[in-house]
């Protein structure tokens, strides 16, 4: 309904003012299915292997065991989770032609290539990863953190089409199209326009990106008491629910991460910390928190983290109010 509401805006679209579409899909998302033609185009031969629950799982925050307590799924074969994980990358095959008829009437419309294109998700899935389905709000594994980011800039605007891997933050969406569209917006913010990586001119864009979640014990207004899911057992979202309306274990511990090109570093307020090396453990199944020699790096990101919370904190309104 999303994509053909906005392909008839087009047809009536008279260019008088310019225009910003924001398309909010709710899809790839739980609970896991898709049609056909999407449900037979995943080959599940060829599918990733799935990473696996940790071996030490005191190594990974306690809301990532309780969640699979409660979700049940350990004794699931893996060609059970094969067949999920086929779905789920079935879910997001359907987004791709949802993406390309929303391009084509771009291009029948005549207005692609004065278009400026970003394309980007709030954040993954485990879909079978660690054992566990859906999503958690304080733990940031690639999957959950490494969301696509695709940008097509209008026509006039160097490109250098192809893939970067450069550390990319969501708020440099807005800087994006705060650049793109010539517009202060009036207030000091975080975010840094990814033109000149789209260029070509950036080799670095960020030396590190940053994610935070969880919530202080008494936050209620934090535990999603709205939810259905908060006051029964079968609800979608249930076992991580559950858990973070609890009091009496942390498992909701407010946390913030530091990743580099290399490391993973997250500090928890209740828990321990966590440190991964990335190159040596891409899956971030093992803590290394406490391993000696990776303490200069433990330090340098934990010092690293503290900058950024000194530089985003706090931000004074440009205008001085008489008052």
């Amino acid at each position: 309904a999303v994509i053909l509401g906005a392909m008839d805006f087009l047809d009536q679209y008279d260019g008088e003012k310019p225009l910003c579409m924001f398309l909010a899909l709710g899809y790839p998302h739980p609970p896991y299915c898709v049609e056909e033609p999407w449900y037979s185009a995943v080959d599940r031969s060829m599918l990733p292997p799935r990473i696996p629950a940790p071996d030490h799982p005191g190594d990974k925050p306690s809301i990532l065991g309780e969640i699979r307590r409660a979700q049940g799924l350990t004794g699931w074969s893996e060609e059970r989770w094969r067949e999920l994980r086929a779905v789920y990358y079935g879910m997001c095959a359907r987004v791709d032609d949802q993406f390309g008829r929303f391009t084509d009437a771009l291009r029948e419309a005549g207005r692609y290539e004065d278009a400026a294109i970003l394309f980007f998700a709030d954040h993954g899935d485990f879909t079978g990863d660690y054992g566990l389905v859906e999503k958690t709000q304080n733990t940031f594994e690639d999957c959950l953190t490494r969301v696509p980011c695709i940008v097509k800039p209008p026509a006039g605007v160097l490109v250098q089409p192809g893939v970067s891997d450069v550390l990319v933050e969501l708020v440099d969406v807005a800087a994006t199209v705060y650049d793109l569209a010539g517009v202060d917006p009036g207030y000091d913010h975080f975010g840094r326009s990814l033109l000149p990586a789209v260029s070509g001119a950036a080799v670095e864009h960020r030396d590190a990106v940053f994610c935070e979640g969880g919530r202080r014990k008494g936050e209620t207004q934090a535990m999603e008491w709205q939810s259905s899911s908060a006051t029964s057992d079968h609800g979608l979202y249930s076992p991580r629910i559950r858990a973070q309306i609890r009091d009496d274990e942390p498992y909701h511990s407010k946390a913030a991460m530091c990743r580099t090109r290399t490391h993973k570093y997250v500090k928890r307020l209740y828990e321990q910390d966590e440190l991964y090396d990335l190159a040596a453990d891409p899956g971030e199944t093992v803590n290394r928190i406490e391993d000696p020699s990776l303490a200069g790096i433990r330090d340098e990101l934990r010092e690293r983290l503290l900058t950024w919370y000194q530089e985003t904190s706090d931000v004074v309104p440009r205008d001085t109010d008489q008052r």
